[in-house]
């Protein structure tokens, strides 16, 4: 079914898009009834993904999009990479692509040197995913436009697959994207775009995978999301030194403010086959003091609480 609302967009948009903008029941259904058909894509998977779409903001796109983000590294198409299927009506295609968000390039490297970081980060991408590339084609993308967003896609593409809305299969469809969305987590798992040698300096090691291992633990950790569903679901005290914000600073702020760190304890496990344990909230996850969070991470075994507490040399009065 995504296949044929997908086929859908492809050959109606171009006569859409000449009415006007504002209520448009086409705009409508991309928005809502896309979205859907696509969250149903991940129901027989464990992708923990947030799925969007959209035909322009305020006006019509050149280049409508569905995409897929991983949380932990973006929710929106201005910023971080993401799995994101981009219509060309002109020539009657869509693509599957990994790609990137050129509003946040541009932003920090103006547009004309933005093309070339896009374009030099995916094939740094494309580089991670060395046994994904194989299925995938990195051949330029053709999306019938060369206005300024169009053209940070087609510089941002990594991997992917071009499907015409006269033969495209729904199977074949499916099959790409569940494909897509595994090489995606992959690419996350490795580190995206940190480089190799920044991700070792950071861990002080030298071994990748637990590198690797560390810097999506990290990940997970800072992930707003994440952080936010710890934080309601368990007691706001330091789990291991007692400290209480409330009662010993008198800290009368907000939830996402509270003065706590969310520590990710549990082990990750298959990163150099992708095949990743990512968290489960709240039973992964401790609740720590900034200062009893960094003591954890210099402990050989950073999910042993109970090392921690029995370190601790002060007791409180």
């Amino acid at each position: 079914m995504l296949a044929k609302f997908l086929v859908r967009v492809t050959r109606d948009y171009s006569q859409e898009r000449k009415k006007p903008f504002a209520g448009s029941d086409f705009g409508r259904f991309v928005r809502s009834e896309v979205v859907e058909e696509a969250r149903k894509q991940l129901s027989t998977t464990d992708f923990d993904l947030t799925v969007k779409a959209s035909v322009g903001q305020g006006y019509w796109a050149s280049v409508p999009w569905l995409a897929y983000f991983d949380p932990l590294i973006t929710d929106t198409a201005t910023k971080g990479f993401y799995v994101v299927f981009l219509v060309n009506p002109q020539n009657q295609t869509f693509v599957l692509s990994l790609n990137q968000a050129a509003t946040e390039i541009y932003s920090e490297f103006g547009e004309r040197r933005g093309l070339d970081v896009l374009a030099r980060r995916a094939r740094d991408f494309a580089d991670r995913l060395s046994n994904y590339r194989k299925f995938f084609s990195e051949d330029p993308i053709d999306l019938g436009s060369n206005e300024r967003l169009p053209a940070g896609y087609k510089a941002g593409h990594a991997l992917g697959r071009t499907y015409s809305a006269a033969s495209v299969s729904g199977e074949q469809l499916s099959d790409d994207l569940k494909l897509m969305l595994t090489a995606y987590r992959a690419l996350v798992d490795r580190g995206g775009i940190l480089p190799t040698e920044i991700m070792q300096e950071e861990v002080g090691g030298s071994n990748i995978d637990e590198t690797r291992r560390y810097i999506l633990s990290r990940r997970i950790e800072r992930s707003p999301r994440v952080r936010r569903d710890v934080l309601r679901s368990k007691p706001l005290v330091c789990e291991c030194c007692g400290l209480d914000p409330v009662r010993d600073y008198g800290y009368a702020g907000g939830l996402d403010q509270t003065p706590l760190d969310v520590h990710h304890s549990k082990p990750l496990y298959g990163m150099s086959t992708g095949e990743t344990r990512r968290y489960v909230v709240p039973d992964d996850f401790l609740i720590l003091c900034p200062t009893c969070h960094r003591m954890i991470h210099k402990q050989d075994d950073p999910a042993d609480i109970g090392s921690l507490r029995s370190n601790l040399r002060f007791k409180r009065t």
